[in-house]
């Protein structure tokens, strides 16, 4: 399976971006799969559901199963480590393509999503994984000095799409579309 990154620091339109490019990289014939990194402790189901009493209760793992699909939680315990990007992609149905959010540290193809009006730096001047930035608005002031390499309009998701093609799918990108990159 292929791996493509979306990172950028909080609230700069990562998950937004993320479920924008979901059908429209279905819609050109690719199977997709998400996986998402989160920094905080959050709840894993609905509180006070069956699923949910049952990891309370001490399942290691938990899987809730109905007629349009299932999902599994697993526990870890406080001396198990956080599992890293490979043993959760070893988890995943083979698909032609996984989008990861998060996980900026893995050595994987991403596009940082960033919005200098949010006051905080960019990150791909530090990381030579960052390959385009996907951006409100094109280079200039709130930008780090130096320019991306690529810039993508964040709202344009069909360009933010063909740059993934063509960069994970070189040989097969005009099966999957294209529309040209801007290069800076």
């Amino acid at each position: 399976m292929i791996l493509f990154g979306l990172t950028g620091k909080s609230n700069s339109g990562k998950t937004t971006l993320l479920v924008q490019l979901i059908p429209v990289l279905k819609g050109r014939g690719l199977s997709v799969s998400t996986i998402k990194h989160g920094h905080h402790v959050a709840e894993l189901d609905t509180p006070g559901k069956d699923s949910d009493r049952h990891r309370v209760a001490g399942a290691h793992e938990t899987i809730f199963s109905t007629v349009n699909g299932y999902a599994i939680t697993h526990s870890r315990a406080e001396d198990e480590p956080e599992p890293d990007l490979a043993a959760l992609v070893a988890r995943l149905t083979p698909v032609d393509l996984v989008l990861v959010e998060g996980f900026k540290r893995e050595p994987i193809p991403r596009i940082e999503v960033f919005r200098p009006d949010t006051g905080k730096a960019g990150l791909y001047p530090e990381d030579p994984s960052i390959l385009a930035v996907a951006s409100n608005v094109p280079h200039g002031p709130g930008w780090p000095e130096v320019a991306p390499a690529h810039w993508l309009d964040m709202n344009d998701v069909e360009a933010v799409a063909d740059f993934i093609v063509q960069t994970v799918f070189p040989d097969r990108s005009a099966t999957f579309g294209s529309s040209g990159l801007q290069q800076l």
